[in-house]
């Protein structure tokens, strides 16, 4: 086989690869942050403190790469950014979070499924999709949507029993008592729900705001840099009697909130492989 075609295999198949990697991170990401929850963390808490951390780090990057690209700030964009940091960080974060404090890290990782379906009508709505139910690819989108909230209904009205694995042995009844009767699986459908709602809201204007500010690294930076700020203003109601929930150490806590902001990295760092070069940025530290 000639040089050329393996390079450019090699070439075509890097975006399927990072995929693929970036998923087995994303898998880890609930696992650490229902673990870090049931640690006492404050969900409102860990929003601020992983957007805080994302922005840290990307900032750099988006003063040096975006340096020649990017637009001035006018006010509508500067509106729609602080309209970006409310729905994804802020809403979407807290919603989702106290979801999955009251289900768990399975459930609520299945319950994402709805969001590919409320970004595709939301799309269709706003004329970012085209649909025409002639065609075979439309009628496939729109099957699927039908069966990913379907499966999230399901999800909601089933209640098996729980799973005893070979390591949770040694737990005691009352603990699995108590850890069973603080969840409450409808409350939370609902809450991940609205907050899938608002994170294909989210992506919505965030693809009518490149086309204004193409400058992806530093819309991210700056919706990162918002929802700190306005999560802040939130925790800050939530947990005004609770200073200790901004505690943090070397532990679960921690390794929670530097986590989902170097899962945003590998988001980053697969969108900038695919379409050809072109950067498509999804703030995505949840």
């Amino acid at each position: 086989m000639p040089k050329e075609s393996v390079s450019r295999m090699l070439t075509q198949a890097k975006p399927f690869v990072a995929v693929i990697l970036m998923q087995f991170g994303l898998a880890g990401m609930p696992i650490i942050t229902k673990f870090a929850l049931n640690q006492g963390m404050s969900q409102h808490v860990l929003v601020v403190y992983r957007h805080a951390v994302a922005f840290v780090f990307i900032t750099p990057f988006a003063l040096f790469f975006d340096r020649k690209i990017r637009p001035k700030m006018s006010l509508s964009v500067f509106v729609k950014i602080v309209l970006l940091g409310l729905l994804e960080p802020v809403i979407d974060g807290n919603l989702f979070y106290t979801g999955m404090k009251l289900t768990t890290a399975t459930f609520t990782t299945a319950m994402c499924n709805v969001l590919p379906a409320f970004a595709f009508i939301m799309a269709w709505i706003f004329r970012l999709e085209m649909v025409d139910i002639r065609r075979l690819h439309s009628q496939a989108k729109i099957l699927g949507t039908i069966v990913t909230v379907g499966g999230a209904m399901l999800m909601t009205l089933v209640n098996g029993p729980m799973l005893t694995l070979p390591w949770t042995r040694s737990s005691s009844h009352h603990q699995s008592t108590s850890s069973t009767d603080s969840q409450d699986p409808i409350k939370g459908a609902l809450m991940i729900t609205a907050g899938c709602f608002c994170w294909a809201s989210f992506f919505i204007l965030q693809a009518i705001t490149l086309k204004v500010y193409p400058a992806e690294l530093s819309l991210t930076a700056w919706i990162c840099l918002m929802g700190a700020l306005e999560g802040t203003v939130a925790a800050l109601a939530f947990e005004w009697h609770n200073p200790a929930a901004w505690a943090i150490h070397l532990d679960s806590k921690l390794l929670a909130a530097v986590y989902g902001s170097n899962m945003f990295w590998t988001d980053l760092l697969y969108s900038g492989d695919g379409n050809e070069g072109k950067r498509t940025c999804f703030c995505d530290c949840i």
